[in-house]
């Protein structure tokens, strides 16, 4: 086999993005395999030299009594005559030089080559994307087939099935966009990548894309909710007591908020200060009402959060949305109820442990005129 053969083959490997043990297995077994094949050789063993471009093959004979078939075996007296130790059943083992292929061997090498070079390749996309699973990534839109989204991803075919697209945004082949990795499955011809644009994990990976507090540590994401299309919660909390986990998400005048809210083709995002009391964190997810009280059931985890009566509505959201994703960020089941409401059900005050919050009010009303505001800009656009 000539140097530039092997070459060629050394091309490949980086073409193909190959090692090169799995090259020279390659080359070994479309080599043994093709002198099997056309010379009904059982014994055949290659040894490869990529750094000299020499190719030994080895011919394998079993040392017995009466040749029956002389491409497997060789008579004890032929066998001594090579060396004379030799003894029935050994194997005797001698080169053949390569050039001998015919056509017909050469062609069966390339396609066993071929072969092991595809699966080479399907696997190193599996590798590739199975440690890319719950994360983003960036892939075109190459067409649109029976409702589900076909994503280009390089060398690999990604799918945004129907069920994980969201109603309110419209994509059109070549456009670029962000997906959410689900997961990624061995199939025959090649990974299926399966692709989400309304999982909740990608608003958790854009916002770790988008803030660099997030992106080293110092802001942890403990939670998020979605409702895709619509609103998302996200519950952030800091390491570092210099810096404010909101702030850091919103930015300056909201410009990183922002940039992931236009991803999301303007999708509502409410960002939470995470706490580890339950009677704060309830209180802070739902805003932008105003809890007076939180009432906490530990056994069951669930909770029963008081509001003024003029706030029921906002703090339930429309169709339950607001009360629905608070559940969902903080883990906890949440009842909202005005006071008036608990003492005409004769809820059992005593047997809840009571959890007054006294709610920055500015803040809140700050938090309502911001949303307030959005939704307006919104509804203009």
């Amino acid at each position: 086999m000539s140097k530039e053969f092997l070459d060629a083959f050394a091309d490949l490997r980086k073409e193909k993005n190959l090692s090169e043990e799995e090259v020279i297995g390659a080359i070994k077994d479309s080599i043994e395999n093709a002198y099997k094949k056309n010379y009904g050789a059982s014994n055949v063993r290659v040894e490869v030299d990529m750094t000299e471009g020499n190719v030994s093959v080895f011919m394998g004979l079993e040392v017995v009594e009466e040749v029956m078939d002389d491409m497997t075996e060789i008579s004890l007296e032929d066998a001594k005559e090579i060396y004379d130790g030799y003894e029935l059943g050994d194997i005797v083992e001698y080169e053949i030089d390569p050039k001998d292929f015919n056509r017909i061997a050469a062609q069966g090498a390339k396609q066993v080559f071929v072969q092991k070079n595809r699966e080479a390749e399907r696997i190193n996309s599996y590798n590739e994307y199975i440690e890319k699973k719950g994360t983003i990534v960036t892939g075109k839109v190459e067409r649109i087939n029976n409702g589900t989204m076909l994503i280009s991803l390089g060398r690999t075919e990604g799918r945004v099935p129907a069920s994980e697209q969201v109603k309110t945004e419209s994509f059109k082949p070549g456009d670029r966009i962000k997906v959410y990795v689900m997961d990624v499955k061995k199939e025959n011809k090649g990974p299926q990548v399966l692709l989400s644009r309304s999982h909740p994990g990608l608003v958790r990976g854009l916002f770790e894309l988008e803030i660099p507090e997030i992106a080293d540590g110092t802001v942890e994401i403990m939670g998020t909710a979605r409702e895709a299309g619509s609103r998302t919660k996200i519950a952030v909390h800091s390491n570092d007591p210099n810096v404010d986990p909101v702030g850091a998400c919103v930015g300056n005048r909201g410009a990183r908020v922002q940039n992931i809210a236009d991803e999301l083709f303007g999708e509502k995002i409410d960002i939470i200060v995470w706490d580890e009391d339950p009677a704060v964190l309830i209180s802070n997810v739902l805003r932008p009402a105003i809890v007076e009280g939180v009432y906490i059931n530990e056994e069951e985890k669930s909770a029963t959060a008081v509001v003024p009566e003029q706030q029921l509505s906002l703090a339930i959201g429309r169709e339950g949305q607001n009360v629905r994703l608070a559940a969902k960020v903080s883990g906890w089941k949440i009842d909202i109820k005005s006071h008036g409401q608990l003492e005409e059900m004769g809820f059992a005050f005593d047997e809840y442990e009571d959890s007054d919050v006294t709610p920055d009010e500015a803040a809140v009303e700050e938090e309502v005129a911001v949303s307030e505001e959005s939704e307006v800009e919104n509804a203009d656009a």
